[in-house]
């Protein structure tokens, strides 16, 4: 079994999973698509991105100059969708497990009624 993935690697791999982006876009994909619960800040960033290129699941997909700054793109390899797809799983199975107790618990009576929900 693979071992659990850090949140930030997480964030970033599904960034890239649609299509490649410098820095800056990572943290703005990964912002909007965590609803604003993720915020990367760049040190962490691109030493998770130096990291996940290390292990082969991500790679720099090209270089572009703007405005006199360099940008680099990254995308994600096919083993690092293989990993964002084994995490998704693995999150899935966590989330699924705490809805079937949660739903065992509401069989029991405990927890919250109709009532107090709909407050």
């Amino acid at each position: 079994m693979a071992a659990r993935m850090r949140e930030p690697t997480f964030w970033i791999l599904t960034a890239l999973a649609s299509q490649p982006r410098h820095g800056y876009g990572v943290i703005q994909e990964t912002a909007r698509l965590s609803e604003d619960q993720v915020h990367l800040q760049p040190g962490t960033l691109y030493a998770a991105l130096d990291r996940l290129a290390a292990e082969g699941l991500v790679e720099v997909d090209h270089d572009e100059t703007v405005d006199g700054r360099n940008r680099r793109y990254y995308r994600l390899t096919d083993d690092g969708a293989t990993a964002l797809d084994a995490e998704t799983g693995r999150l899935r199975n966590s989330a699924d497990a705490a809805r079937n107790q949660l739903a065992a618990r509401r069989r029991f009576g405990l927890g919250p009624t109709a009532a107090q929900q709909a407050t």
